[in-house]
């Protein structure tokens, strides 16, 4: 009538699919960091540039100022972006994915506007 046949398992496929599972898990996670990345370094050139508008500048906003100004507003954000705390120790800091990112754009926002009023 109905027979049971056991196959013996097949380690090898099983380990051969979960590479390939965690590969993909892998390049979805640095896709995803260098989409996030590039997202921070548009706002901070754009932030400083809004920033340098401000200004009562008749020739306008410096090229070379206001990247400079972006590198600094973009270094300062990506140390916060990468910036993990333990949820062990702090948990109500650890943020992820979009929140991170929306924090991070959020505190380049925060440290545009206080180099504003200082230069100004």
């Amino acid at each position: 009538m109905f027979r049971l046949v056991i196959q013996p398992i097949r380690s090898e496929y099983y380990r051969e699919c979960f590479y390939k599972f965690s590969n993909i898990i892998a390049d979805m996670y640095f896709k995803s960091k260098k989409a996030s990345l590039l997202i921070l370094g548009i706002t901070s050139i754009i932030c400083s540039r809004v920033m340098f508008l401000f200004f009562n500048d008749p020739e306008g906003p410096n090229l070379l100022v206001v990247i400079g100004m972006a590198a600094i507003v973009y270094s300062l954000s990506l140390a916060v972006y990468l910036f993990n705390p333990s949820k062990r120790y702090l948990p109500f800091l650890s943020f992820t994915g979009l929140k991170r990112l929306l924090l991070v754009i959020l505190i380049q926002i925060i440290i545009v506007t206080g180099f504003y009023f200082c230069l100004n």
